[in-house]
């Protein structure tokens, strides 16, 4: 008798959720100002998630973006790492939220109107395509429309929850009003100043973990008294022209786990008392690894997931919500790519009890 009524059980809870995600999906749809929707599916997500607790993850289908063959950016892994936690039952179908695409005023927040419009428009001069690295489209640049508003989704998730992920973004490369390095907007820096203007954060701390210099948040948050970019990576490594955040660590390479791990912890000791942030975003890249390609350090698969620890126990232990997005990985394997990505998950789920 136990086994049917808890079969019965599960079949209306998902009834139910899925008539909320259609009902928050209806809503995204319709012509209203951009803070209305965000309100809308924010309440409809809380609605749901009280019946269901859960780590909210922001993905869309159009993050994975076809590109030339031989591309050596690894755009497959923004298919594998939802499928691959869901393989491991990490999490189900109801974790995800969906995004819609961002306004463009929205983005004006972080970015230079020209260089938007231009953007947007598809009429972006060859050396800056050339400096992006990716062929313009239609598609690609609404890619970014709907990653920015994901990491805005994941940010009111995390305010209720602790913590919350987007499957891709963490495109620091993109400064005010240039992208570069495969980042063409900066969702982490739109959020941030989005977050600002809206009032639900007075102070924010951008921990950018990427072995790359995340000198497009830099470049944006240079001036900026209440939104604090602190960057640990390479310093002989990508970019070669440097911006200033308002911390930079740039470290010689061949850093392995110990060396590194000391280094990210003082920070986060030092950092979180000294600013006191209302909100963390955290760009989780995992080009730090020895596989990699391109990042020059010596981290191992499970001095990687340390470090995620490090930063989800620091936060979590003074109370500051956490969005996440993956930041850059180039291992040859892309098995390698996509578990060091799933271990932050696996580490937030662990520390935040999911």
């Amino acid at each position: 008798m136990f086994i049917v009524v808890y079969k019965w059980l599960k079949v209306l809870e998902l009834n139910f959720i899925f008539i909320l995600n259609l009902i928050k999906k209806n809503i995204a749809c319709k012509p209203l100002p951009f803070s209305t929707r965000v309100f809308y599916c924010f309440l409809i997500g809380y609605i749901r998630d009280k019946f269901y607790h859960l780590l909210r993850i922001a993905h869309h289908k159009a993050y994975i973006h076809p590109l030339p063959e031989g591309h050596r950016f690894p755009m497959m892994k923004y298919e594998l790492i939802p499928a691959q936690l869901l393989y491991e039952g990490l999490v189900n179908l109801s974790n995800f939220m969906e995004p819609t695409l961002v306004d463009r005023e929205i983005v004006y927040l972080a970015h230079d109107k020209a260089y938007v419009d231009a953007l947007l428009d598809l009429r972006l001069d060859p050396k800056m395509q050339r400096r992006i690295g990716f062929p313009m489209s239609k598609d690609l640049v609404e890619r970014e429309l709907y990653l920015i508003d994901g990491t805005i989704q994941a940010c009111a998730a995390a305010r209720e929850y602790g913590v919350a992920f987007n499957t891709a973004g963490g495109t620091h490369h993109a400064g005010r009003d240039f992208g570069e390095g495969f980042c063409l907007l900066n969702d982490q820096a739109v959020a941030a100043a989005y977050l600002y203007a809206q009032g639900w954060a007075k102070k924010i701390l951008m921990i950018d973990l990427d072995v790359h210099q995340g000198n497009g948040t830099a470049h944006i948050f240079e001036d900026h008294p209440d939104i604090i970019t602190l960057s640990i990576h390479g310093e002989k490594n990508f970019p070669f022209k440097k911006e200033r955040s308002h911390v930079d660590l740039g470290l010689p390479e061949g850093m392995g786990d110990e060396d590194y791990l000391a280094v990210v912890q003082e920070q986060l000791e030092t950092l979180l008392p000294a600013i006191n942030p209302d909100f963390v975003f955290y760009q989780a890249g995992v080009d730090v690894l020895a596989t990699d390609k391109l990042g020059k350090f010596k981290l191992t698969i499970d001095g990687c997931k340390r470090r995620d620890e490090l930063v989800f126990e620091a936060c979590k232990r003074r109370a500051i919500p956490v969005e996440v997005s993956m930041g850059g990985g180039y291992s040859a394997q892309i098995k390698d790519i996509v578990n060091a990505h799933v271990n932050t998950y696996r580490a937030a789920i662990a520390i935040y009890d999911f």
